[in-house]
């Protein structure tokens, strides 16, 4: 069998120890993009769209954020870490709504899948606010767009 990280000796699901690691600053970025089409696209109202359930892309950042905070309740092997910054910026690209989330933490473990859940989060929230238009909207591609801190750094 091979050397799985979440995986014990017994072979049983399994948490990683990080009690053994330093306490660096960790920085990663994720992106999330969000294809919604000209018609919705035309509804911007400069950097803000807006429907019936309100501003889309402000009731997006705060989803984000919120999503960020909560991905050790989400993931099963996450570990819970304090974010210590947590940044949700979004633009527009043609007929895509593009999410950036910057999140940081001071810890022994990574925050990679908490920048890739604020996006992911943010990315359904605008979604859900304008499917009423259209159900032709396309969420992808999320990726990691580059961690610091850790064991090594990743840039895509």
């Amino acid at each position: 069998m091979s050397k799985l990280t979440h995986i014990d000796k017994q072979g049983n699901p399994a948490m990683v120890d990080v009690s053994g690691k330093v306490v660096t600053l960790r920085t990663a970025k994720a992106e999330a993009r969000v294809k919604l089409g000209a018609a919705i696209m035309q509804q911007l109202d400069g950097n803000e769209l807006y429907t019936a359930k309100g501003p889309v892309f402000h009731t997006a950042i705060v989803a984000g954020v919120q999503g960020a905070k909560k991905t050790a309740e989400l993931i099963p092997f996450c570990h819970p870490v304090g974010l210590d910054d947590c940044r949700i910026e979004i633009s527009t690209e043609g007929e895509e709504a593009v999410i950036t989330c910057t999140a940081r933490v001071t810890a022994k473990t990574g925050i990679e899948m908490e920048a890739i859940t604020g996006a992911s989060i943010a990315a359904i929230t605008i979604y859900d606010m304008c499917k009423a238009m259209s159900h032709r909207i396309e969420i992808g591609p999320v990726r990691l767009l580059e961690k610091t801190g850790g064991k090594r750094d990743y840039r895509y």
